[in-house]
């Protein structure tokens, strides 16, 4: 569940700060891992924003066939795995797809809602968290009568399975909500989002689901974690409530499994949950980090030039806080960013491009230093 909705201008727009959710889905057949789209390349050159110097080549590789968010790469730098809600799915499904956007393949259930897929990097196997334990149908949409609020589903369980979908494993079953899921780069640990505890804290497990450990203890909502390449640090974001008011609020809707996004702050501490420190202090909704390969900087994305605005965009940081960087410049939403291992090659989502407004695609570009 990583910043997966967006309000602009009065509109929900799909992405990814926590999830969007549609209406109840009937529950599909058994599936069997299945191509969904045509072996050919789909990838197609857009031309980006002047100021855009970072970024060449820009490809498009899926063109509104639904919501796709949470794009990332095999560890090799070959594949990717994403999150779609596409027919006739009602809500969010893992697929993976080649780097040129050809051979999509569902490798979730198709039932309940998933979030958050990604590789091992060995490239044998996927972590994703799914609520079809839970139930087959899509979950319902959190009460907008809170306000703007996301809904934890305690129905969110973290699962490992082979690559193709087969042999699922589930690799926690605290009650509530567990989600927000990523391996470390040498593959033997997974830092995720909880509200086991009574609040959504960060914690790790090594990768069968064994020894499973808090890392974060202060009041508020910590999520979307990443580890650092040589996996001595982890970079998130967190939400944290410091008024009586604000306490009360969050405690309220935590109560109701809702949670209310309002500012959001990038955080960096060691892998064991030590030295922890805050790296952002705009007041805006600072989402999605991911460290630069060149072991200096951090990407991520931020509405902090209009807080209570839609328009994301991509940013880079060092990873004291220090040389802020814009990166992209569309009118529209971009999230989402990751770097290949070699730092050659970027992907993220945006609404740039789109047949309709608010669709969410995802795109690739070759990264210029």
């Amino acid at each position: 569940m990583k910043l997966r909705t967006v309000l602009a201008t009065g509109v929900v727009t799909a992405l990814a700060f926590g999830p969007s959710y549609s209406a109840q889905q009937s529950a599909p057949a058994a599936r069997a891992p299945q191509s969904l789209q045509a072996a050919a390349s789909t990838a197609q050159i857009i031309a980006g924003h002047p100021k855009e110097t970072h970024l060449r080549n820009i490809r498009q590789l899926t063109y509104g066939m639904g919501e796709n968010a949470e794009a990332y790469f095999s560890f090799d730098g070959k594949e990717i795995i994403f999150q779609s809600t596409r027919e006739p799915y009602k809500c969010d499904q893992e697929f993976t797809m080649n780097t040129d956007g050809s051979n999509v393949r569902l490798v979730s259930t198709g039932k309940g809602r998933t979030t958050c897929g990604y590789f091992t990097p060995d490239g044998k196997r996927i972590i994703y968290a799914s609520t079809h334990l839970g139930s087959p149908d899509c979950p319902p949409i959190a009460d907008r009568r809170e306000g703007y609020v996301w809904a934890i589903y305690p129905d969110f369980d973290i699962f490992s399975a082979n690559r193709d979908g087969t042999d699922m494993k589930r690799l926690t079953n605290a009650n509530g909500y567990d989600a927000e899921g990523t391996i470390a780069p040498d593959g033997k640990k997974i830092v995720f989002t909880s509200a086991r505890d009574g609040d959504l804290e960060l914690y790790d497990m090594n990768i069968d689901g064994t020894n499973q450990r808090r890392l974060t203890n202060a009041l508020g909502y910590d999520g979307g974690a990443w580890h650092s390449q040589d996996g001595q640090w982890i970079v998130w974001r967190a939400n944290r409530p410091k008024t009586p008011e604000e306490i009360k609020r969050y405690k309220d809707l935590f109560a109701k499994n809702l949670v209310m996004p309002a500012q959001m702050e990038l955080w960096i501490m060691r892998a064991d949950g030590t030295q922890q420190k805050q790296l952002t202090f705009n007041g805006a909704a600072n989402f999605a980090p991911y460290f630069h390969p060149n072991g200096k900087q951090i990407i991520f994305a931020s509405n902090m030039k209009d807080p209570h605005g839609g328009n994301f965009d991509l940013y880079l940081i060092n990873r004291d806080g220090s040389g802020l960087e814009q990166i992209t410049f569309d009118e529209n939403f971009d999230g989402f960013p990751m770097f290949t291992n070699d730092g050659k090659t970027l992907i993220w989502e945006s609404n740039r491009h789109g047949k309709t407004a608010g669709e969410t695609d995802i795109f690739i570009a070759d990264w210029v230093n």
